[in-house]
């Protein structure tokens, strides 16, 4: 059987390899995105004991391998009595460890919010929460989003493990056409896949950075920009 002929017989096992990855990624990401906000916000807390306990699960997130942290998941917890199931406990794991990682990307960017806005909220007299959601977490959502992006293509890329745990995502189907190929098309499909997928997220990623500073008056707006049209600049008008 040649290559193409494999890859053929192969598309129903990929494509449903693709739906895992995709799974685990959207699930995972979401995740993230609540553990690192709640973390994110937590860790500037002024009570020392909510300060210091979201340091403890930052840092141990971070400083535990993924690869242990969803063994321990998936394996250890049944023996505890809790039994968690492949897709949940790789969402799960991969939430809890990129969602550390998250964290300090929220405190950075709520810290590089200018100190003026915040002092525009004291004289205001904003409640600390009004503040947070009303001035300085939209300014600092638009500050983060490049770095989050980052660690969504990371996270895409950290579902590869998964299946030791026993589930067939992308990286699994691959292999299996491996066996049936030659080693050089079957990396060379791999990395075309991944890349696809990898820059689809990237594209959505750009189009919510976009929107986000046009909402703060920063540049246009989506639809502006998807008109392919050169920028205006002064003393001309739009075309």
């Amino acid at each position: 059987m040649d290559n193409l002929s494999a890859l053929w017989a192969a598309l129903p096992a990929i494509g449903g390899g693709v739906l895992v990855t995709l799974a685990l990624t959207v699930g995972g990401a979401l995740l993230a995105l609540i553990v690192a906000v709640v973390l994110g916000l937590s860790v500037r807390a002024e009570n020392i004991v909510i300060r210091g306990t979201s340091r403890v699960i930052i840092e141990f997130f971070r400083g535990t391998s993924l690869v242990v942290q969803l063994f321990f998941l998936f394996f250890v917890l049944p023996q505890l009595g809790v039994s968690i199931s492949p897709i949940a406990c790789g969402i799960l794991g991969l939430g809890l460890n990129y969602g550390a990682y998250g964290a300090e990307v929220i405190r950075g960017s709520i810290n590089s919010v200018p100190t003026g806005q915040w002092e525009a909220t004291t004289a205001l007299s904003m409640t600390p929460a009004h503040r947070m959601r009303r001035v300085i977490f939209p300014q600092a959502w638009a500050l983060m989003i490049p770095s989050l992006t980052n660690l969504l293509i990371q996270l895409l890329k950290g579902t590869a493990i998964v299946g030791f745990i026993t589930l067939i995502d992308l990286t699994v189907a691959l292999d299996r056409l491996r066996i049936q190929t030659d080693t050089f098309f079957y990396g060379v499909v791999g990395m075309v896949l991944y890349f696809v997928i990898a820059y689809a997220l990237t594209l959505v990623m750009n189009a919510l950075e976009v929107r986000a500073k046009h909402k703060l008056g920063r540049g246009e707006s989506l639809a502006e920009t998807l008109r392919f049209r050169s920028p205006v600049t002064r003393g001309e008008t739009a075309a």
